[in-house]
């Protein structure tokens, strides 16, 4: 079993072979990060006739943009009561409108520019692994089928038939939803960006920003980028001192373990209509099911660095939990990704210094959340509208305690796995 991405290395989008940036520059807008909201944003930016520069560290994409589970997920990681108990109600309903709408803006982008991403539209399977998560689920479909939302339970036979386990008899059903490459529909972004004009460059970190004049001023290793706008779209990847992102969410991680491709005759019956799933448990486990067949299994916690036989076991576990007729699986891969967390668990955006934008925390929403931050950034900075951003732009504080909140996640998910590792936990 190598460490390695999966989606690198299946992309139907090739990488796209970009310069570094070299010597001083000037722009309308400089975007700092190549991931899917610096790319929605240089992207939407470009169409309106801005010029924008956006600069990435390493390739596109390097970070959690091309290291998901590639679920299109509709809203927030938790219930839409739930974020109007964290917001208020107006900025509450706002989000849940905007990201109930989110999936529907990433397949209209990834038709109109024709991006090669293996993308399905059967919807995402929410798992109730026992009673308390049944009534989990019975508590989100409500609140979903009271605004509108195209969901619904699915149970016992019908559950069996569209998941391929009978451990499973009660799951939530969000049509609104599907699965993609993201590594592919990252590249797709950064393709339909520079035939609108963008100019991106990669292998370009920015080493700092400085006020010059009434803008912005960026340094790289080999040149610099002034512009009267800066948008920081560096997520969970902040790490710089100067980096004002890095206060505002608490880094966790994702890994996965994908399989070598099965034929239909030996898995067919597994996720046969490739919705992406999840389940209810504390530390969740994901599973889907890629475009050439393979099981795909991941949870929060990290995988990099630990030894390939712990990850091994927790991937037989939990295969041979819901998945018995496969019998063993030899993993091909696996890889770990970051997540920008929040104690309340959505998102902010914000402005850390006149002219300068910032969004993060989107808690493992990444795809649909960045696309549509993008967008709403975009029309921010061309009509002085917000109405297209999920959440108004606020002055939020800094997350206080934050290595004391990685350390609680990661240890709790640590020993999670250790206890289904050791047949203690399921």
């Amino acid at each position: 079993m190598k460490e390695a991405c999966l989606w690198q290395d299946t992309s139907p989008e090739p990488m796209p072979d970009l310069p570094d940036l070299e010597g001083p520059q000037a722009s309308d807008v400089i975007v700092v990060g190549g991931g899917i909201t610096g790319l929605s944003t240089a992207l939407h930016l470009a169409e309106a006739g801005t010029a924008v520069t956006l600069i990435e560290a390493g390739e596109i994409p390097s970070g959690g943009s091309g290291r998901n589970v590639g679920l299109v997920n509709a809203g927030l990681w938790i219930p839409p009561d739930d974020i109007c108990e964290a917001l208020g109600e107006a900025d509450g309903e706002r989000a849940n409108a905007i990201l109930g709408a989110a999936p529907a803006k990433v397949f209209a982008l990834i038709e109109h520019h024709g991006i090669a991403c293996q993308a399905t539209r059967s919807g995402t399977l929410h798992l109730a692994h026992n009673g308390q998560g049944e009534r989990e689920l019975a508590r989100r479909a409500e609140q979903l089928q009271r605004r509108g939302a195209p969901v619904d339970l699915v149970e016992d036979e019908a559950c069996w038939g569209m998941l391929g386990t009978r451990r499973i008899r009660r799951a939530l059903h969000d049509h609104r939803a599907g699965t993609l490459n993201p590594v592919a529909y990252t590249r797709g972004l950064a393709r339909a960006a520079i035939a609108a004009g963008a100019l991106l460059y990669a292998r370009s970190p920015a080493l700092g920003v400085a006020r010059e004049g009434d803008g912005w001023r960026v340094a790289t290793p080999r040149g610099s980028v002034t512009a009267s706008r800066l948008v920081l779209a560096t997520n969970a990847y902040s790490e710089e001192e100067w980096n004002q992102v890095r206060q505002h969410f608490f880094p966790g991680h994702f890994f996965q373990v994908a399989s070598p491709p099965l034929s239909d005759a030996l898995a067919g019956d597994i996720l046969p209509q490739r919705q992406g799933a999840w389940d209810t448990r504390m530390v969740l486990s994901s599973m889907r099911r890629d475009a050439e067949g393979r099981l795909i299994l991941g949870s929060l916690g990290r995988g990099d660095g630990r030894p390939a036989s712990y990850v091994r076991c927790w991937a037989d576990r939990i295969q041979r939990h819901y998945f018995p007729q496969l019998g063993r699986v030899d993993w091909e891969c696996t890889w770990t990704g970051r997540i920008a967390f929040t104690p309340d668990h959505t998102l902010r955006l914000f402005e850390p210094a006149p002219g300068i934008l910032a969004a993060t925390g989107y808690n493992g929403r990444g795809i649909t959340t960045g696309t549509v931050v993008g967008q709403g950034f975009a029309r921010y900075l061309t009509h002085g509208d917000d109405a297209l951003l999920p959440l108004p732009i606020r002055s939020p504080k800094p997350i206080p305690a934050k290595p004391l909140w990685s350390s609680c996640y990661e240890g709790g998910f640590t020993l999670y796995h250790t206890g289904q590792c050791l047949r203690v936990l399921i």
